[in-house]
């Protein structure tokens, strides 16, 4: 078994910009080298696009008569 090595910070982006699926591809990238940080990036991603599916329900409640704009 070989010891863990430390990964970059940088890899906090991935799921920053992609959500779920940067969160998942983060993890899958890094786990063998830092477990630790590959879980953080899995649960960053999941709460970030958690955040934005609850978001975007809200707006899309909030502007019922979209489609009504869009004529003009």
């Amino acid at each position: 078994m070989e010891p863990e090595r430390q990964r970059s910070n940088w890899w906090y982006l991935v799921p920053i910009f992609l959500g779920i699926i940067g969160g998942i591809i983060a993890y899958f990238a890094i786990r063998n080298d830092d477990l630790a940080k590959a879980k953080n990036c899995l649960f960053l991603g999941l709460i970030l696009g958690s955040i934005a599916i609850i978001l975007e329900v809200f707006f899309a409640a909030s502007y019922p008569d979209l489609e009504e704009l869009a004529k003009y």
